[in-house]
């Protein structure tokens, strides 16, 4: 757990040098290289003290790490967009007995182009995602003490999807990819598997569900008003060998307004719907003022 950590920190620490020293110009686009590169990241810090406070209240402390960086190559015919999120928080109250996560996850998106008509393009795509840490279900004892079991871990269960489709791309902040024969990896721990595929749809004892589906993604970056930008980022999954019907939803939103160049407030949006790995809608959201570094 504490390398992980360690690599998020120092993969912030070097995306944060690098905006320093290129200042301003860190944000603009290369015009005579193929390659544009932008994005941020980001520390939420939050702190309460409560003593005698009539009104009620715990102490916590809590603090998320995030970076959403996007490297981009386009040349002649081809071009090749590339994203990855990772973020990583926690919160430790005085009357719980662990430290807990608020935010934990890994997603790398890219798509590979080539030109067919002006917007329209040939293309291969690939998307995977996991978590850093354990995650565990909490609960309490006869006694009332606070206890946990592992239930989650990194790569248990990691997400992989790839395939050939067609790609739908306005300019660098609007593109959508339609993948028609998507193949969907889905990996666990075979020593956490359950019966009845009740572990993210994975069969007692195995380590890997494969499904073969249709796949739809969309990005969208809009700034709404001066010094605000909002990113939506959509996919949905249709699996043909099992439940058809059941399609897969994953929506993201991730809002950035600027204070200044070093502080922003941030707003980060998921909702899941995935029945193999919850039978129900799977909603995270984090909110805070961020010392920030655009790059």
């Amino acid at each position: 757990m504490k390398k992980k950590i360690l690599f998020l920190l120092c993969l912030a620490g070097s995306l944060g040098a690098n905006a320093q020293d290129g200042g301003e110009k860190a944000t603009e686009k290369d015009t005579i290289g193929p390659w544009f590169t932008n994005g941020n990241a980001s520390l939420l810090f939050n702190q309460s003290t409560f003593n005698n406070w009539v009104a009620g209240g715990e102490n916590n402390i809590s603090g998320t790490l995030g970076v959403n960086y996007d490297f981009n190559y386009k040349k002649g015919d081809w071009s090749w967009d590339n994203k990855v999120i990772a973020s990583y928080g926690i919160v430790k109250t005085r009357t719980s007995s662990f430290a807990k996560k608020t935010d934990d996850r890994l997603e790398v998106n890219s798509i590979l182009g080539k030109k067919a008509t002006e917007r329209w393009s040939y293309s291969a795509f690939l998307n995977f995602r996991t978590q850093f840490t354990k995650g565990y279900n909490y609960s309490r004892d006869e006694n009332g003490a606070e206890q946990r079991e592992e239930y989650t871990n990194f790569l248990s269960p990691g997400y992989l999807m790839i395939g050939p489709g067609m790609l739908y791309k306005r300019d660098e902040n609007f593109y959508f990819n339609l993948s028609p024969a998507t193949s969907k990896f889905t990996f666990v721990d075979a020593n956490s598997t359950l019966p009845d595929e009740a572990y993210f749809g994975v069969k007692e004892g195995e380590s890997m569900r494969y499904e073969l589906g249709f796949n739809a993604s969309a990005y969208y970056k809009v700034v709404v008003l001066a010094n605000v930008t909002f990113e939506n980022i959509l996919g949905l999954y249709s699996n043909y060998l099992e439940d058809p019907q059941n399609v897969d939803i994953n929506y993201q939103l991730n809002v950035v307004m600027r204070i200044n160049r070093y502080l922003t407030t941030n707003l980060s949006f998921q909702m899941i719907y995935d029945d193999n790995a919850y039978k129900g809608l799977q909603v995270r959201q984090v909110f805070g003022v961020a010392a920030n570094y655009g790059f």
